[in-house]
């Protein structure tokens, strides 16, 4: 679909490049909505990346104060973004 990036950081970059690029006008329909969905898949992967971060910090909050979290451990699943590139 579109290109691919590693981290959190490339991701949220691309999605400027995403926003920048639709903005212009100069995109066909098509293309249009190719980059958009690209787009949107960017977002929820940031998104799951986001929450897991939170999570973990609220682990080690609760850990740091002494108190079993309130929430579920982390997932044990591969990589969020993918590993080319």
């Amino acid at each position: 679909m579109g290109k691919t990036v590693k981290t959190f950081e490339a991701a949220i970059r691309r999605l400027e490049e995403i926003v920048e690029t639709l903005e212009s006008g100069e995109l066909s329909l098509e293309d249009s909505i190719k980059i958009f969905e690209e787009g949107v898949g960017l977002t929820r992967t940031c998104g799951k990346q986001l929450e897991a971060a939170e999570q973990k910090v609220s682990t080690l909050l609760a850990e740091a104060e002494g108190t079993a979290a309130k929430t579920l451990p982390l997932a044990e699943e591969g990589p969020l973004f993918d590993e080319e590139n």
